[in-house]
């Protein structure tokens, strides 16, 4: 099941789209952001029906 989740870039600070794949469980990876194309890491916590997310600006 994919779901679109709003976060903010924390390197830009710009809103952007996530689509996220709840169907896999709850993961961490790294995407770029579409808007300053710096990479952060994504942290997704599936529950049930219920999941969240989270972003961080990666160590470069």
């Amino acid at each position: 099941m994919l779901e679109e989740a709003e976060v903010t870039c924390p390197s830009c600070w710009e809103t952007i789209v996530l689509e996220l794949d709840l169907s896999a469980g709850s993961a961490v990876y790294a995407e770029d952001c579409p808007v300053c194309c710096r990479p952060m890491t994504v942290t997704l916590t599936v529950d049930g029906d219920d999941y969240s997310v989270d972003v961080a600006a990666e160590n470069e």
